[in-house]
């Protein structure tokens, strides 16, 4: 058991700072070194931090540091071989579990320090002019890992950049899909989000404690506004929280050497990283995730577990759209009694930037803790839909060892299947498979977009060629499966559609 390289969990910290005028009002750098200093105390060895040959720190949205996992170790008193600041990607805590748990078992490290924050709840008070003593943002010295944009060129021309109005084209994709009515399905995005708050109103680090009915999150009000097209406010995910989390990671023989406690050690059982076709126009189907699916069953099986064992389950919920996704990549119905989060997700327990996974798995861990016969399943992503990392989580060791499993082959078959670059200059009719209305803080709708097909199955990306008043329209009934009549601006640089209703 000493000499043994088999990766466990030995130690996980989480920290909610709520607002209080009186302070504290820590920057991301303090909630996350907070979380970590948690972690390596909940590992219950004062030799634990002699171990970290790294330490990794998830890239931060709502304040940036030239050097944040140096002044993390030097906060710390730490002084790891390595120190890692990641690319963006709410995938990371995830993938980095599965990253040092092969090069644990590898021999490469001893053990891993994963840490991060976000303090964007205080960060606005200061935008609006509040003086907390934070030192001035700084460009990073540099990013480990894959740091590429989630949009195309041809995306960002049409400002399909942000999220909120991007994970809309897969919502009314599902909803399609689905065979419901918009009024119908906006009523099950509201079930939905409803029973992820409850679990948020039960957990000590959400930042919202407070249930939310279905009504309360699918009703349009003064402050419920409409985001994109489907979505309310309350359906995404709220970065507006200061929350950090930190996950320590080492061997059994180190853990044992150390004389930490084995009812303490949760072991990552498996793990795979795949991404789906990068731009999210040139994927086949924009109501499923091929990655998700084969990352899914790629842990399973190293791990030994079937799904039927998976006792609870964390599906990344920056949105609604990705929930369902993950569950159809699962097989699993949108009422599975185990439910789907963990933690609340990303709209009620709060959306910490790229770090929320380690707030999901620090949860797991203790709950596996209370019962180590118990299993737990954690999905994460990055972009949209995009990136994914899937972690299985229990009290006894992985089936396969972590440099035997590889996903290489359903990667490349993945890749294989994108489609052709979307027709940049297309007049023609076409027909709709999904779209997105961007709405204003206040008012009619700002602008629409659409996706469709022609006549030869060319993917074609345009803007909706409809007033403010007809946007609205729009929403009232399912246009996806309609016609749609295109032309190239060539004033704009764009394709212009409208709706044939």
């Amino acid at each position: 058991m000493h000499d043994s390289r088999v990766p466990v969990i030995v130690g996980v910290g989480q920290v909610t700072q709520r607002w209080c005028p009186d302070g504290p009002h820590h920057d991301a750098l303090g909630l996350m070194t907070e979380a970590a200093r948690r972690a390596l105390a909940d590992a219950a060895s004062p030799r634990i931090g002699a171990t970290i040959d790294v330490v990794a720190v998830v890239n931060t949205v709502t304040w940036s540091y030239r050097d944040a996992p140096g002044q993390v170790c030097s906060r710390l008193g730490l002084e790891p071989g390595r120190r890692i600041y990641t690319g963006i990607g709410g995938n990371t805590p995830q993938f980095l579990v599965n990253r040092f748990a092969r090069e644990i078992e590898a021999g490469q490290i001893r053990s891993a320090l994963i840490c991060g924050a976000e303090a964007g709840y205080s960060a606005r008070k200061v935008a609006a002019g509040a003086d907390f003593g934070w030192p001035p943002p700084g460009e990073p010295e540099r990013i480990d890992g894959d740091n590429r944009l989630g949009s195309s060129d041809y995306e960002i021309a049409y400002d399909l950049v942000l999220p909120a109005f991007v994970y809309p084209f897969f919502e009314t994709a599902l909803r399609a899909a689905a065979g419901r009515s918009p009024a119908d399905h906006t009523r099950f995005l509201g079930w939905l989000c409803s029973r992820m708050s409850a679990v948020a109103a039960g957990h000590p680090y959400a930042w919202l404690q407070e249930p939310l009915t279905p009504e309360e999150i699918a009703t349009v009000t003064d402050d419920n506004r409409m985001v994109g097209y489907p979505y309310t406010k309350r359906m995404n995910a709220n970065m507006s929280v200061d929350q950090g989390a930190a996950i320590v990671v080492t061997s059994e023989g180190v853990a044992a050497r150390l004389g930490i406690d084995r009812e303490r050690w949760v072991y990552p059982m498996g793990g795979a990283d795949l991404c789906d076709v990068w731009e999210f126009t040139r994927r086949p189907c924009l109501h499923e995730s091929p990655a998700i699916r084969a990352a899914i069953a790629a842990a399973l099986e190293q791990a030994g577990v079937g799904l039927d064992a998976i006792d609870f389950f964390d599906f990344y919920s920056c949105f609604p759209s990705a929930v369902q996704i993950g569950l159809k990549a699962a097989g699993l119905p949108a009422d599975d009694p185990r439910g789907v989060t963990v933690t609340g997700g990303l709209p009620y327990f709060g959306g910490p930037g790229n770090n929320y996974s380690s707030h999901a798995i620090a949860t797991v861990v203790e709950k596996i803790r209370n019962d180590r016969t118990r299993h737990a399943l954690v999905t994460a992503l990055g972009w949209y839909i995009t990136k994914h990392s899937v972690g299985v989580y229990g009290g006894r060791p992985r089936r396969i060892p972590w440099n035997e499993s590889n996903c290489s082959r359903e990667q490349a078959q993945i890749d294989a299947r994108a489609l052709p670059e979307p027709v940049q200059e297309y007049s023609g009719n076409l027909v709709i498979e999904a779209f997105s209305i961007r709405h204003r803080r206040a008012g009619p709708p700002r602008r629409g977009w659409l996706l469709g097909r022609d006549r030869q199955g060319r993917r074609v990306l345009a803007e909706i060629d409809a007033s403010p008043e007809e946007l609205l329209d729009l929403e009232a009934e399912e246009i996806v499966g309609l016609r749609a009549r295109c032309r190239y601006d060539s004033a704009s640089g764009l394709n212009r559609a409208r709706v044939l209703v």
